[in-house]
């Protein structure tokens, strides 16, 4: 692993990006910042962070065969990666929020933005970026955030969490380049938010509140809801919320 340690950027995923056009990069090569001054979340959106309070990063991965429609499982990866670094510190309710968000007791404490490099059918490389809110405690216009330091009340070492974030991300990774994808699929469902309970939603796309309850991904990586008369809707990012 290549660590490169910035003061400040714009944005780790865009420094990465930038970097991979000029030479090439070794697998699981790391840009971590203490400071980012225009981060990027998913569909447009921005991630803000309080400088040197979180734990911003962009992680280079290469694949050798990783085929396009086996791109959820990319994700999954990922979401579990995160959810495994977490879980020893006995948060409440630690869920997976489809696709990638990390709740705890419903408040957002981690984002992942995944950038792929495609190439005649396959995900080339990936350029991962992830935002753990650590020890930050006061988040504007931002009221359903929440901090590892919010939850525990007692400052993280940032080293030490990327380490081990770094470790379990090497690990799922295994896991996908390996085809264990039952064992993913099984992973992340068995800890994503709402996986088959009844709950409310909205239909973003006609504003239609509904019931329904989670029943899996489709191979197209969208959220599959069982609705009241036992039909099963896809659902793509920004189509749905949760309620």
């Amino acid at each position: 692993m290549k660590l490169i340690k910035l003061h400040t950027t714009t944005s780790t995923n865009s420094f990465l990006k930038e970097l991979s056009k000029e030479s090439r990069l070794d697998n699981f090569t790391v840009v971590v910042t203490d400071a980012q001054t225009s981060g990027r979340g998913q569909v447009q959106q921005k991630w803000q962070s309080e400088s040197f309070k979180n734990l911003t990063f962009s992680v280079f991965v290469c694949f050798d065969s990783l085929e396009i429609l086996h791109q959820k499982y990319l994700n999954f990866a990922i979401s579990l990666a995160i959810f495994n670094t977490l879980e020893p510190l006995d948060l409440p309710k630690l869920t997976i929020k489809w696709p990638n968000d990390i709740l705890s007791d419903n408040r957002k404490l981690c984002g992942v933005l995944i950038e792929n490099q495609l190439k005649k059918g396959k995900i080339n490389s990936s350029i991962i970026g992830i935002g753990l809110n650590v020890n930050q405690l006061i988040f504007n216009e931002l009221p359903n955030a929440t901090s590892l330091k919010i939850i525990k009340q007692t400052d993280f070492d940032l080293d030490q969490l990327l380490e081990k974030m770094i470790v379990n991300l090497k690990n799922q990774i295994r896991n996908l380049e390996q085809k264990n994808f039952v064992v993913l699929e099984r992973d992340y469902l068995s800890s994503l938010c709402k996986f088959n309970r009844p709950s409310m939603f909205r239909d973003e796309i006609n504003q239609h509140l509904f019931m329904g309850k989670i029943v899996g991904v489709s191979s197209e990586g969208k959220l599959q809801v069982e609705l009241e008369d036992e039909l099963v809707k896809d659902f793509g990012l920004k189509e749905i919320k949760f309620l």
